[in-house]
């Protein structure tokens, strides 16, 4: 999977696919994970372990089909960290900036940086992924075609199936999904409207989401098939993240014609680089506690979490700049006052703060925030 979009790099700080963990990077990428990757791994390892391939290759002791699971499962996520590296590299070409490949509950996620800036980028990018699972698929299969060991033969056979069967999910035409991306891509470069190609694909996301959860429920309950649940889970995640995604196209056509300035806060709060956690937290601005603030340290500008800033330890906050702790603006979202409000806006539900900096002619002209968006268009919206 990837990220959303078509516009401006945007730093997307946190969200859904905010690693709890991370492992260390590769090509410069950070990978990392959430929590509900190690309930997979746990999952997989059993149910290798105990009844696949026990079932597949009997005879063999519980030591080895122990070896086996673990083997197996690690090279099936190195599988998946490749696959997001596909999309990574070639998103690095189309001079997109990645902030870290996640492992999570359904598989792993590319988090890139903004949005997509053309359909053509958006479909080199979303077959990238793909393309590598292809290869990886082959190389396992034909790996068992040769004479190896039996416990070696049916765990590279065993990952050239599942790659087969992620490969064949993965490019369902159903956003979030690859297979959707590039549905989504090829309308876009037909009609010239990435909206509209993002309502379609979205539409197509639901009407697959909603088919997963039938699909589970029947295994489920008629079947007595456990795998039903897994069915529905993934079924209610493509659903609602299709429906995020068409609701994005949606916000940004409410806010046509409008630009930056006329949702942004033009005199926000500023804080000198140079205060302590303690002159912050617990002076006047304690009683604003705004979600962020602007941050003025020697000619640069910044933003800072009041969550981030609380979290220092109180013994520490005497000794702890405010210019410490504030993401640079080089390294967060920032905007100009004329920037269409509608791609503010899909770029603002990236962050973790939902907040970006508006500068002009390297001003801080203001500041804008997802409060600001959601307000003026309630404005918008005729009255009931």
């Amino acid at each position: 999977m990837s990220a959303p979009g078509a516009g401006r790099p945007a730093r997307r700080e946190e969200g859904p696919f905010h690693a709890s963990f991370v492992f260390g990077r590769v090509a410069g990428v950070e990978i990392g994970a959430t929590w509900s990757w190690l309930i997979v791994v746990a999952l997989i390892v059993w149910s290798l372990g105990a009844a696949v391939f026990p079932d597949d290759v009997p005879g063999l002791s519980d030591g080895t089909y122990a070896a086996m699971a673990v083997t197996a499962t690690a090279l099936f996520f190195i599988s998946l960290l490749l696959h997001e590296l596909g999309h990574a590299v070639v998103a690095r070409r189309e001079g997109m900036t990645i902030s870290g490949i996640t492992l999570w509950l359904f598989g792993g996620v590319a988090r890139f940086e903004g949005m997509f800036p053309s359909a053509m980028a958006e479909l080199r990018i979303a077959l990238a992924g793909p393309a590598v699972t292809l290869v990886l698929a082959g190389l396992f299969l034909g790996a068992a075609a040769l004479p190896l060991p039996d416990a070696v033969d049916e765990v590279v056979r065993w990952l050239g199936r599942i790659n087969l069967i992620l490969l064949g999910f993965n490019m369902l035409p159903a956003l979030p999904l690859d297979g959707g991306r590039v549905l989504r891509a090829i309308v876009w470069q037909s009609t010239g409207d990435f909206t509209r190609a993002t309502r379609i694909c979205g539409a197509l996301g639901r009407l697959f989401g909603n088919g997963l959860v039938g699909l589970g429920v029947f295994l489920l309950v008629f079947a007595g098939a456990v795998g039903g649940l897994w069915l529905i889970l993934m079924g209610f995640f493509l659903s609602a993240a299709a429906q995020a995604e068409a609701s994005l196209a949606t916000t940004r056509v409410a806010l046509g014609g409008l630009k930056v300035r006329d949702a942004m806060v033009s005199e926000p709060d500023v804080l000198r680089g140079d205060w302590t956690v303690a002159q912050f937290v617990e002076g006047p601005f304690a009683r604003s506690r705004h979600a962020a603030y602007p941050v003025l340290s020697n000619g640069t500008v910044g933003l800072l979490s009041y969550r981030d800033a609380a979290l220092v330890r109180p013994d520490q906050r005497r000794m702890t700049r405010i210019e410490q702790l504030a993401v640079p603006s080089s390294e967060g979202l920032v905007l100009a006052p004329d920037d269409e409000l509608g791609d503010a806006a899909i770029e603002l539900a990236q962050t973790r703060l939902g907040r970006a900096l508006v500068m002009d002619d390297g001003r801080l002209a203001g500041l804008l925030s997802m409060t600001d968006v959601g307000r003026l268009l309630e404005l918008r919206s005729p009255s009931r």
